[in-house]
């Protein structure tokens, strides 16, 4: 996914501009920045659902995508919803074959979810159902994944599960991961690069442990923020980010 001097303008003003993007398989992206910054118009321009005003955008013609809250539609049962993430290969008419229904079980077993596949979707709890919802977008057979917010409905136990499968789906190499968060604890533990929209034209994009300093952190937020490195029992140290509230 490229994208070359892109920018998008609702009305008379620029939500971004003059921006330069590229992610390929193995690599993961996290976009950060307050609400009303342009997180998710950038991820609806990625997808094509926003058109450029300026600027080039290459992508694959089908994207794996993850909303912030998926839906769970009633009746449905977790396989049935996971071979919906193939539409796009069938055609109109077309229906799931042999080759839908091992791609959507593989998309289960990839993110945790295999046992839960007879389960309807409604009945599935707010962690469970994003896990899901990863597992359609995988279906698509997409090397790009696009998620808009995955973790901001979970609770903690869920951040830390979904974030152990999008880091294991970064070093598995065959996907380019961009997700959105207002959490830089979440792109320490899962990408490898972080772009910060500060403004418009102003942004800060490189690889996470230098773009989110201290300094980054508290001019994006307007806020106190402090790095600090813990330790497991083990030993094991690892970076926290700490809002200075």
């Amino acid at each position: 996914m490229r994208l070359a001097g892109a920018g998008v303008r609702r009305g008379e003003r620029w939500i971004f501009r003059k921006l330069d993007l590229e992610l390929i398989p193995g690599r993961s992206l996290a976009v950060l920045g307050p609400n009303g910054r342009g997180k998710t118009t950038l991820i609806r321009a990625v997808m094509g659902l926003v058109p450029l005003r300026e600027g080039e955008r290459t992508a694959p013609r089908v994207i794996g995508y993850v909303p912030q809250s998926p839906a769970a539609p009633v009746g449905y049962r977790v396989e049935d919803f996971v071979v919906m993430g193939r539409a796009a290969r069938l055609g109109l008419f077309g229906s799931p074959g042999r080759a839908d229904q091992a791609a959507a079980a593989e998309a289960l077993e990839t993110v945790g979810a295999a046992p839960w596949a007879k389960r309807p979707v409604d009945r599935l709890s707010g962690g469970e159902r994003q896990l899901v919802a990863l597992a359609r977008a995988l279906a698509t057979g997409s090397p790009l994944l696009v998620l808009d917010e995955p973790m901001s409905a979970l609770d903690l136990a869920n951040q830390a599960r979904l974030l152990k499968v999008l880091d294991a789906l970064r070093a598995g190499g065959r996907h380019a991961i961009l997700f959105s968060t207002h959490a830089p604890e979440h792109a320490l533990v899962a990408a490898d690069e972080a772009l910060l929209m500060m403004g418009t034209e102003e942004r800060s994009i490189g690889p996470v442990g230098e773009v989110l300093s201290e300094v980054n952190l508290s001019n994006l937020y307007n806020l106190t923020i402090r790095r600090a490195c813990l330790f497991e029992e083990t030993g094991r140290p690892v970076e926290a980010i700490v809002p200075i509230f």
